[in-house]
């Protein structure tokens, strides 16, 4: 989760139909102008968090979109970088960026990412059914590379390609915890590998920032390949995920999301097991929390924008892992709500801030998270 300064959603509830006079230039442009020119913009913001495993975080956050084609803009989505960078007073730091370009017409559709993480996590086990009382402190460094291009072939249908690769690595200092104890359990160091495959998108949204109406369906698969003296792991990694948005009058939108994921292959590395929880799905879950062979989780939120600047949302959903067979007695529930600023209104692109609730397991307090970031959930 990044969680980004309070203060800039002090900032969003100012009188924003107007710019404001004493503020900066460069603040009224990033996160209060209305041009519509349709040219390339730019928002940053700050991230400041502390916790007693990593002391105090800081860093910042940028987004920069733009059009491939500003002359028929109307006919082409927009493309984005982000960025994502922080240091901790322990030694420990993030760094990610991402990309998706879509080309004139959207003909062509290439999405890049690098991330680097050196940070602590808390590991409670494998399975569906994991206990607070068994969390682990882990330390993990993490570099991840991936790679992915797509063409049009059909009216909203892109086929294409992806590709990558991950050295992961980890460090435990409590033998007789259940990172080390628990057989089920693979490759506790790490490892390093590559991958390929093929990826399928159906595409057919009327915006890919802010839809209203339309389907997106991504489906991709990785063969994997462990390389490097520490992985001898052969597999594959298969995700898709379908949306489905309807416009139920002009303020009022209803997203649909469903999405499952399975890790194949006669091995079960843990670091590449699917994981519940994130600020997309499954919101008020610790990521990773809960992992195992197979995830699925489906999700509905109701989107009302209540001006140019502003929305609200209220969501809720359902998943769970599990090794082999899902069982529909055995899901988790998740529900919430959030706020929208739209910094950007003619790119349609937002500051998001939710609360997501999750399960009450007995002994234990109420699962929830707080998230803040930019653009929609899904």
């Amino acid at each position: 989760m990044k969680r980004i300064l309070a203060a800039i959603l002090l900032l969003i509830t100012c009188q924003s139909q107007a710019q404001i006079k004493w503020l900066p230039k460069f603040i009224n442009q990033m996160y209060f102008n209305k041009d519509s020119t349709r040219k390339s913009s730019f928002v940053a913001l700050p991230v400041l968090t502390s916790a007693p495993e990593k002391g105090l975080e800081f860093g910042g956050a940028g987004l920069y979109s733009f059009y491939a084609d500003t002359v028929r803009a109307n006919q082409t989505r927009v493309s984005s970088i982000y960025s994502y960078a922080s240091i901790t007073t322990q030694g420990q730091s993030h760094f990610s960026i991402s990309s998706n370009y879509w080309s004139p017409k959207n003909i062509y559709y290439l999405t890049a990412a690098v991330s680097y993480i050196n940070y602590p996590f808390d590991f409670y086990g494998i399975g569906n059914n994991t206990l607070k009382a068994n969390s682990d402190r882990v330390d993990e460094k993490r570099f991840k590379l991936s790679l992915g291009a797509h063409q049009l072939v059909a009216k909203n249908l892109y086929i294409g390609a992806v590709a990558g690769g991950f050295n992961y690595s980890y460090y435990h200092d409590t033998p007789a915890g259940i990172f080390n104890t628990d057989a089920l359990v693979q490759d506790r160091s790490g490892g390093a590998g590559v991958y390929a495959g093929p990826s399928f998108n159906y595409d057919s949204r009327d915006n890919n920032t802010y839809t209203t109406k339309g389907t997106i369906i991504t489906a991709y698969y990785n063969m994997m390949h462990g390389i490097l003296s520490n992985n001898n792991y052969i597999g594959g990694f298969f995700n898709i995920e379908y949306s489905q948005f309807f416009a139920l009058n002009k303020k009022l939108v209803l997203g649909l999301d469903v999405q499952e994921q399975s890790l194949t292959g006669g091995q079960s590395p843990f670091y590449l097991l699917p994981a519940l929880g994130s600020d997309e799905m499954m919101r008020g879950y610790y990521n990773g929390r809960y992992r195992d062979r197979n995830f699925i989780a489906g999700q509905a939120e109701l989107r009302y924008r209540i001006n140019d600047r502003f929305g609200i949302v209220g969501f809720l959903g359902t998943g769970e892992v599990a090794h082999n067979m899902f069982s529909i007695s055995t899901l988790k529930p998740n529900y919430g709500g959030g706020l929208r600023y739209f910094f950007d209104t003619e790119k349609g692109l937002s500051i998001r801030a939710d609360y997501g609730i999750g399960q009450k397991v007995p002994g234990e307090s109420r699962q929830s998270g707080f998230y803040i970031g930019l653009g929609q959930a899904f």
